[in-house]
């Protein structure tokens, strides 16, 4: 197994179709985390969104802290808290304090904020977001570290802050922006040292902008003095797996409409989606955009994004909830079966050791003859002689 293995998890916004019951999705979201742990994923991410009825979380940090007591092993990250919403002591605060209450486990997903409609009810200009998310940086990582910081912006004013508890990992927990197409996120995750999640690594114009994503992380980490790792570079890409694509395909009919209406009748896509089922798996999985078909698929989709990218840390599924949630957990299982081993050499010494025993057969099994013949003949000698 590699000395740095490829790491798995899930990107849950969440999608909720707003005909079906909000708290029992909830509880589904915390059972697919569960879910997630047992089967050995590395990472789950959890959203904050407060408009359009389908991404239902507001506070991702409430629903970290629950399901942190609900798992044992497996990270939990905001996906993505947005800074313009929220004054930067309060966010390092909270922050710290997940970071204690996971032992380590909490990690801080940051962003500018995704949905227009949420910023315009907070009074936000959507043109701000991005030099807002930057400026509250400015602050957030230095509490983070421990520094007393003094700032004031024309949204916030910071004096003397500093925090209460210095953070449970040491040096610091693992922070990570949010980038979509535009070099915006990754030139703020180099400028601060941090991690990036690359939330539409599978859409045509992210894809194309995986090439120099983390060449421009690189560079503006060396102007302003920092230290970058690849490892901390998710890519984030919706997939669906099953035993083969006809019943991928029977699966996902359940969804996978629902999802595709509010992606293009409320909020938007990148890209165009017939009104059809078969329109849309077809400009889905054509397109690159998704995965709906087999763990064979999966490794191809995950090895085309890797060699776009020259490497990442990390794949999350974006989770979309096109199928039933057991069809879902099935998902998850054949691809924590038969994908995640074959990135991570899990079975190489298994392969080599059955591909050594086949080589070397005839030898063994001669070998195994012999002993055998020889044991009867050691028998029948000791009964001649009156000993056995």
């Amino acid at each position: 197994m590699s000395a740095s293995p490829l790491r798995f998890g899930a990107f849950l916004a969440p999608f909720h179709p707003v005909k079906e019951h909000p708290g029992l999705a909830l509880e589904r979201d915390f059972q697919l985390i569960e879910h997630l742990d047992r089967l050995g994923y590395d990472e789950a991410w959890i959203g904050e969104h407060h408009s359009g009825g389908y991404e239902t979380i507001a506070s991702p940090e409430l629903f970290v802290a629950a399901a942190a007591e609900r798992t044992r092993r497996i990270r939990l990250g905001t996906g993505v808290v947005s800074l313009p919403y929220h004054q930067p002591l309060m966010v390092a605060d909270r922050a710290v304090q997940l970071d204690w209450q996971t032992r380590g486990r909490f990690m801080l997903g940051v962003g500018p904020g995704a949905l227009p409609s949420d910023a315009m009810m907070l009074g936000i200009d959507p043109l701000r977001q991005r030099e807002m998310m930057d400026e509250s940086l400015e602050a957030l990582v230095p509490l983070l570290r421990g520094e007393v910081v003094s700032r004031r912006t024309d949204w916030y004013t910071l004096s003397e802050a500093r925090l209460q508890l210095a953070p449970y990992s040491r040096p610091q927990m693992d922070i990570a922006v949010a980038a979509m197409t535009s070099p915006a996120g990754p030139r703020v995750a180099g400028k601060h040292g941090l991690g990036l999640l690359s939330l539409g690594a599978t859409t045509d114009a992210g894809y194309m902008a995986l090439g120099q994503a983390w060449a421009i992380v690189e560079e503006e980490a060396r102007r302003h003095g920092q230290v970058v790792d690849r490892r901390n570079w998710r890519l984030v890409g919706p997939m669906y797996i099953a035993e083969t694509r006809e019943q991928a395909l029977a699966d996902v009919r359940f969804g996978l409409s629902d999802w595709a209406y509010y992606y293009t009748k409320v909020i938007a896509l990148p890209f165009k989606l017939p009104d059809t089922f078969e329109g849309q798996v077809q400009a889905l999985t054509e397109t690159g955009f998704a995965v709906i078909g087999t763990p064979d698929d999966a490794i191809a989709q995950i090895e085309r994004l890797q060699e776009q990218a020259g490497g990442a840390g990390a794949f999350l599924f974006m989770a979309h909830n096109w199928a039933d949630f057991p069809q879902t957990l099935r998902s998850y299982e054949l691809f924590a079966r038969y994908v995640i081993p074959r990135f991570n050499g899990l079975n190489a010494g298994r392969q080599a050791s059955m591909d050594w025993v086949a080589a070397n057969r005839d030898t063994f099994m001669g070998a195994g003859r012999a002993a055998k013949e020889k044991a009867s003949r050691d028998y029948a000698a000791e009964k001649s002689r009156g000993t056995a």
